[in-house]
């Protein structure tokens, strides 16, 4: 085999390679396992299993806060 065949057989495996690589990514469930481990991180330490509490703490007090503006609205308009 000549080097210029050489050189495109190899240029083909790496493309293959990174299609490969693509098609993983682009995957719903891979997409989908990717951001449930980034939401689990924001409120669970990764290094020791601990819930992160102040995360935790913002996320209930903003559903909170839009269910008593939702409930003030509400008493408004009727």
């Amino acid at each position: 085999m000549s080097s210029l065949e050489r050189e495109i057989e190899e240029t083909r495996q790496h493309l293959a390679t990174t299609i490969d690589q693509l098609l993983y990514r682009a995957h719903p469930k891979t997409i989908v396992s990717r951001e449930v481990s980034s939401i689990k991180a924001h409120y669970v330490d990764v290094e020791t299993g601990r819930p992160r509490t102040d995360n935790i703490l913002k996320t209930v007090g903003g559903v909170v806060g839009v269910v008593v503006v939702f409930a003030v609205v509400r008493k408004v308009v009727r």
